[in-house]
C-alpha cells in the first residue's frame, strides 16, 4: 500500500510513476484525494459533535440541580447523538471506499527502473557459455518419459491438464534439488520455515495478491463455517504475514527466512507452444527466500538475495543471465525485480527460474508490520523482499536437456550426487 502522505504531497508524481508500469491510475488517485479530504472533514465534524455531546451531558445534571428546564438541552443532546450516528455511517462508507482504492493501487517502481514492458528489460550480466551439442538433442519431455523420471499421462489422469507426476529417480532428483537449495540457505544463516499450505484471506491481502489476483488462486470452502481458505500460490504469501500486526525492535532486523512449499496456481490463459511439460503448471515445488529489513538495509538485502539465487544456479553448472526488469514487467506489488534466466535448449530464448524483488514498505503497510527505531524510538514500517531460491519446474527440464548425452543418459550435477547416493549418471 502506498503511503497516503505521498499521494497528498505529490499526486502527479505518483501518477507518473505508476504510468511507468502501464497503470493509468489518475482517476483513482483523484478519487482517493477527494475521499481523504471527506474523511478528515468527517472526523473533525464527529470530534466536534462528540465534544458538544460531552458538554451537554454534563450540563443537564447541573441544570436539574438548579431547578431549571432541561427539555431544550435534551433535544439538543438527542440531535447531537443522531448527527454523530449519521456522520459515523458516512465515515465508514468513505473509509471503506478509500481502503479499497488504496489496496488496488500498484507499488510505484524505483526511480532507476525504466518504463515499459519486456522489450525494455536490461540483461545485466551473463554466466557461463551456451550449451552446444554434437548430436541431435531431445527435449525434456521425451528424455523424462524414456528414463522413467516423469509420468505425464498418469499425472493428467490423477489431476487433469497442467499436472505431472515424478516417479522413481525423477522423484529423487526433484528432492535432491530441494535439498541442495535448503542446505545452501541454512549454511547462509537463513531460518527454515515450514508454513501452512492453506491460508486465510488476510495473508493474500497483506502480500498484495488480493484483491487484484483473487481469481488466480484455488479457493477452499470450509463445510462447517463461512471461512474461505486458499492454496498458497507461493510461500511469499505466508512469509509476508509472519510479522503481521507486530512491532519488532530494530535489533531484531534483518529477519531472514526461507520456506519449502508446493505452489498452487490456476495459471489462467494460453501458453506458447514451447511451454510444454513442466515449464508451466498448476502445481510445482519451490524454495522461497524472504527478508524483513529496515529501509536503510533494504538495498543490501536485495543484492544479497540476487547473489544467492545466482550462486544456486551457477552451482548446477548452467549458463544463465541476470536481467533487470522494466517497470511494466515487474509485478504490480514490487518496486524492483531482477530475474535469473536460464536456457532450456528445446525452447526459444531464456526462461526465468528465479525472480528477486523488493516491495519496499508496500507489503508491510498492508500487514502493519513495523519496528521501533533504536535511536529515537520512532515506529516505522519494515521493508520486505523475496526471491525464488529456487523453483524446480524449469530447473529440472534445463538440467535434463543440458546434461543429456548422445545415448540418452543424463549426467547428474556434482552438487546433487550426495543426495542420490553418489549417482553420477541416470540411464
Amino acid at each position: 500500500m502506498i503511503d497516503i502522505k505521498l499521494i497528498r504531497e505529490a499526486p502527479e508524481v505518483i501518477k507518473q510513476s505508476l504510468l511507468k508500469k502501464g497503470a493509468d491510475c489518475g482517476a483513482e488517485i483523484d478519487r482517493i484525494l477527494e475521499l481523504d479530504s471527506q474523511r478528515r472533514a468527517l472526523i473533525t465534524e464527529s470530534e466536534t459533535d462528540k465534544a458538544e455531546q460531552n458538554k451537554a451531558s454534563k450540563l443537564i445534571p447541573q441544570i436539574k440541580k438548579e431547578g431549571g428546564d432541561v427539555s431544550d438541552e435534551i433535544k439538543r443532546l438527542n440531535a447531537l447523538r443522531e448527527r454523530i450516528r449519521a456522520v459515523e455511517i458516512e465515515l465508514r462508507a468513505v473509509e471503506s471506499e478509500l481502503e479499497d482504492l488504496m489496496l488496488g493501487l500498484p507499488n510505484p517502481p524505483d526511480d532507476d527502473v525504466v518504463a515499459g514492458g519486456k522489450e525494455n528489460n536490461e540483461p545485466l550480466r551473463y554466466f557461463g557459455e551456451p550449451h552446444k551439442f554434437d548430436f541431435e538433442p531431445k527435449d525434456h519431455m521425451e528424455l523424462c518419459a524414456k528414463l522413467g523420471l516423469i509420468d505425464y499421462t498418469r499425472g493428467v489422469k490423477l489431476a487433469g491438464s497442467g499436472f505431472w507426476m515424478y516417479t522413481g529417480l525423477g522423484a529423487r532428483l526433484e528432492w535432491a534439488l530441494l535439498n541442495y537449495f535448503i542446505d545452501a540457505h541454512v549454511a547462509d544463516g537463513y531460518e527454515f520455515m515450514l508454513v501452512p499450505h492453506m491460508l486465510e484471506f488476510e495473508c493474500g491481502l497483506a502480500a498484495g495478491q488480493f484483491p487484484k489476483y483473487a481469481d488466480e488462486v484455488y479457493k477452499i470452502a470450509n463445510p462447517t463455517d463461512d471461512r474461505i481458505h486458499y492454496m498458497l500460490p507461493t510461500a511469499e504469501a505466508a512469509l509476508a504475514s509472519v510479522h503481521r500486526d507486530e512491532i519488532l525492535s530494530e535489533a531484531d532486523l534483518p529477519k531472514k527466512y526461507f520456506s519449502y512449499t508446493p505452489c498452487f496456481r490456476r495459471e489462467a490463459g494460453t501458453y506458447g507452444a514451447d511451454e510444454r511439460g513442466m515449464v508451466r503448471g498448476h502445481q510445482f515445488n519451490k524454495v522461497e527466500m524472504f527478508q524483513y529489513t529496515t529501509p536503510e538495509g533494504s538495498p543490501a538485502a536485495f543484492d544479497e538475495l540476487v547473489g544467492k539465487a545466482e550462486a544456486l544456479v551457477s552451482g548446477l553448472g548452467f549458463h544463465f543471465r541476470t536481467v533487470k526488469l522494466a517497470a511494466g514487467d515487474c509485478s504490480k506489488l514490487m518496486a524492483r525485480t531482477y530475474d535469473i534466466e536460464i536456457q532450456i535448449p528445446s525452447m526459444n530464448g531464456y526462461k526465468e527460474v528465479s525472480s528477486v524483488s523488493n516491495a519496499r514498505c508496500y507489503q508491510a503497510r498492508r500487514a502493519a508490520a513495523r519496528y521501533r527505531r533504536a535511536d529515537n524510538g520512532k515506529i516505522d514500517f519494515m521493508h520486505t523482499l523475496n526471491g525464488s531460491g529456487l523453483a524446480t519446474s524449469r530447473i529440472l527440464p534445463a538440467l535434463v536437456e543440458q546434461n543429456q548425452q548422445k545415448d540418452g543418459s543424463i549426467i547428474v550435477p556434482e552438487v546433487l550426487r550426495k543426495y542420490l547416493g553418489g549417482l553420477e549418471i541416470i540411464s
